[in-house]
C-alpha cells in the first residue's frame, strides 16, 4: 500500500499466523460471528472456520466474514486419487486450532478417536506439536455427568489445551456449569500463544 513502512510492510507479512476455528452444534455457535470478528483485531491473524452439520443451525453463513468449511466441501473437493484432502489440507494450513463451542457429542467423538466429519478428521491428523484448545459447552447436567470429566482428561492427554466452561445462567434456563468461555478468555488465550511464538498480538 502507498506510504506504508516496507519494514513494517514485510514484518507483517513474516509473522503471518493461521488459525482454525471448530464449531460444534451446541447453542455457544451463537457466538460464532463474535469470535471470528474478535480473533480478526489480532495483526497479522488468517482465520478458517470448519464447522459440524447441527452448528449450522445456530449462526448464518453471512455472519461469518472467513471461509466456512463444512462436511460437503470435503467431498466436493476429492474426485479422484491424486485430489486434495481437505481435512489434510486445514490441517497442514493450520498453524493453531480452537474449538469453539465443543458439544457433549463431539468431545464423546474425539476422546474415543471418532472422526465421521471433517471436523473430527481434521481433528484426529492434527499435529500434535501444535497447540489445540478446546472449549467444552454443554447444559450442566451433561457436564456433570462422570463420562464428562473422564472426556476432558482424556483430550487434556493427547495434548490438547482446555479452556475451562463456567457457570451462568444457560440459555435453557438452568442455571450452573457448562456453559462456553467467554469469547474475550478465548481470544485473550489465542493472543497469549502468538506472544509465546513471538508474534505481534498488539497493531
Amino acid at each position: 500500500e502507498p506510504g506504508f513502512p516496507a519494514e513494517k510492510s514485510s514484518s507483517v507479512l513474516q509473522k503471518k499466523y493461521c488459525v482454525l476455528v471448530g464449531v460444534t452444534g451446541s447453542v455457544a455457535a451463537l457466538k460464532l460471528p463474535l469470535l471470528i470478528t474478535e480473533l480478526l483485531k489480532i495483526p497479522g491473524l488468517e482465520v478458517k472456520v470448519v464447522t459440524t452439520e447441527r452448528a449450522k443451525h445456530f449462526y448464518s453463513a453471512q455472519e461469518i466474514p472467513v471461509t466456512l468449511y463444512s462436511d460437503e466441501d470435503e467431498w466436493q473437493l476429492w474426485k479422484g486419487r491424486s485430489d486434495p484432502v481437505l481435512h489434510i489440507e486445514l490441517r497442514r494450513w493450520a498453524d493453531l486450532m480452537v474449538v469453539a463451542p465443543l458439544d457433549a457429542n463431539t468431545l464423546a467423538k474425539l476422546a474415543n478417536g471418532i472422526c465421521d466429519n471433517l471436523l473430527t478428521c481434521v481433528i484426529r491428523a492434527w499435529d500434535l506439536s501444535k497447540p489445540l484448545l478446546f472449549c467444552p459447552a454443554m447444559n450442566t447436567a451433561m457436564w456433570e455427568h462422570p463420562i464428562t470429566a473422564q472426556q476432558v482428561e482424556q483430550l487434556k492427554g493427547f495434548g490438547y489445551t482446555e479452556i475451562p466452561c463456567v457457570v451462568k445462567k444457560l440459555v435453557c434456563g438452568d442455571e450452573g456449569r457448562g456453559a462456553m468461555a467467554e469469547v474475550w478468555t478465548i481470544v485473550e488465550r489465542v493472543k497469549r500463544i502468538l506472544e509465546e511464538r513471538d508474534l505481534p498480538t498488539q497493531s
